[in-house]
């Protein structure tokens, strides 16, 4: 059967990045059975023939009108696949959408009809708000890493500030790559309106990563390996924080002058960057 990654050199190095995402989450323990979702917009690597492919599924409703969205074409995981199966078959464990001119509805495309994650709604709407303020960020994320979600249990971890300047302290690097701290959403309903409106919220107040409470992460990025950066490095504070408590002291990290120093020197933004 005729993949709409062949021919397509450039789609095709999007599409494998995400298998190899997908592959992460899943060796990290960060996607148990079909946990976690993963959207991309594709949108620059459509041509006139992807355009005039016909629609192999009736038409969807997204259930919410996106603007910016009209013409975008996606890549999605497929709800209720997992990503240990995305990561050897992508376009068997998700597929390719178009929204349609009434930014409110879509159709798959290529290359099986697997029906997008359930979470689509709120993905899209993250996409739609990242279009429209100019960035040029085309990837969204969410799972579950394991020590994040153990710091989410904590009453005191679940203020941003306190949380993000104990993460930044732990390593340089996590300041360094994670500039913009991680966004807090307290316990909502997965799937929910709630949830979706809360996490739109945090992106929009410039947190490229959003933790949830008891539940997992969303990140967003300029591509999927970005995105997925940003959370590893987050967790991976996590980590040397729980280390450090497992041998029984609570870790001193970096001072505040230590991490102003870094954020100087290196020049690190403090608000998401705007296609020039």
């Amino acid at each position: 059967m005729k993949s709409i990654l062949d021919g397509r050199p450039a789609l095709k190095i999007e599409i494998d990045k995400v298998a190899e995402v997908a592959g992460y989450l899943w060796q990290k323990g960060w996607a148990e059975r079909n946990g976690g979702n993963i959207t991309v917009n594709i949108s620059e690597y459509v041509d006139d023939e992807i355009k005039s492919l016909p629609a192999i599924s009736e038409v969807k409703q997204i259930g919410v009108t996106l603007p910016n969205l009209r013409g975008c074409y996606f890549y999605c995981k497929g709800t209720g696949k997992r990503m240990r199966d995305l990561a050897r078959w992508p376009m068997e464990n998700g597929s390719v959408i178009r929204i349609l001119d009434d930014c409110a509805s879509y159709v798959i495309i290529a290359d099986n009809p697997v029906l997008p994650t359930s979470e689509l709604p709120s993905h899209l709407s993250l996409h739609d708000y990242l279009i429209g303020s100019g960035t040029d960020y085309k990837a969204s994320l969410h799972t579950h890493p394991i020590e994040l979600v153990a710091m989410s249990h904590s009453p005191r971890f679940l203020n941003a500030k306190e949380i993000t300047r104990v993460l930044w302290s732990m390593i340089p690097e996590t300041l360094a790559f994670a500039p913009l701290a991680l966004g807090i959403v307290p316990y909502e309903m997965p799937s929910s309106v709630k949830l979706a409106d809360a996490t739109l919220e945090q992106v929009k107040n410039n947190y490229d990563c959003v933790l949830w409470e008891k539940h997992g992460v969303v990140a967003v990025g300029p591509d999927i390996m970005q995105a997925f950066d940003v959370v590893d490095v987050l967790n991976k504070s996590a980590n040397i924080y729980m280390c450090a408590k497992n041998m029984g002291f609570e870790p001193e990290g970096m001072t505040d002058e230590a991490m102003k120093e870094i954020q100087d020197v290196f020049c690190l933004p403090k608000v998401r960057p705007i296609k020039k």
